[in-house]
């Protein structure tokens, strides 16, 4: 059993290893990429269940369109496929479905899909998925800086008001606790781009596990791990442990 005082708020994943578990196991053309998105059903359940407040994944890159034709057409076919199996599980455990990125790349329909899909779970509170489409970090930053320039020359702020708080206001998340863990798949080191402001002060975890293999039990492992290390924020461990000390007693 994992406390709830140790639990992390916020999860995020990067979901690597697709490509690499279909070759390994000679499935069709996409094969991998298709046990993949089986692999994130039970995961939300599981964290749903345990109390965790935010799950947010990494399902396709700014970075990603760079891949082949074929592939790219096929990940867009599997995001509309996700977006309308996770409706009804979102309704059913009260998950509200959220999307980042960059929309104007995708198309019409994924679009659609994607903001009823919102609207629909918008009113839930038991768990937020986020799911990154189109994401990059920069991006984020990118979209952040001009909002803030925008207001700044429309004389709604000053160069002064800018601060890390208002900065964090016009990024991605801006709502939901920052990220405490953050899981890499696949065996590389590196995040590629993922949640680059929201992940300052997360816990980094990478595990050789491709994506579809990847099970509840490991992710519990690595949640039992978050809950030894000593979060410090720029503090000396006395002073974590002071401050512990007074908050227990």
């Amino acid at each position: 059993m994992i406390s709830a005082s140790t639990l992390p708020k916020h999860v995020a994943i990067i979901m690597d290893g697709n490509n690499r578990y279909g070759k390994r196991n000679h499935l069709d053309s996409g094969g991998g990429h298709r046990a993949g998105k089986d692999r994130l059903d039970p995961l939300v359940e599981h964290c749903r269940a345990i109390g965790i407040q935010s799950l947010t994944v990494f399902a396709f890159s700014s970075e990603n369109w760079n891949r082949p034709e074929s592939e790219v057409a096929l990940l867009m076919q599997l995001l509309e496929e996700t977006v309308i199996e996770q409706k009804p599980r979102m309704i059913k455990h009260q998950i509200a479905l959220r999307f980042i990125g960059d929309r104007s790349k995708l198309s019409a329909r994924l679009q659609q899909l994607m903001l009823d899909a919102e609207q629909e779970t918008a009113q839930y509170t038991a768990m937020t998925l986020t799911i990154a489409i189109s994401y990059g970090g920069m991006w984020d930053m990118v979209q952040a800086a001009k909002s803030l320039a925008q207001q700044v020359q429309q004389n709604q702020l000053t160069l002064d008001e800018i601060d890390e708080h208002t900065f964090h206001q016009q990024t991605c998340l801006n709502d939901l606790a920052p990220v405490d863990v953050l899981i890499r798949t696949g065996g590389d080191f590196r995040l590629s781009n993922f949640l680059l402001w929201q992940t300052a002060y997360a816990e980094l975890f990478f595990t050789e596990t491709l994506w579809p293999d990847f099970s509840v039990e490991e992710f519990d492992r690595i949640l039992k791990d978050f809950a030894q290390r000593e979060r410090r924020f720029g503090k000396t461990s006395e002073q974590v442990q002071a401050i512990q000390y007074h908050t227990e007693n």
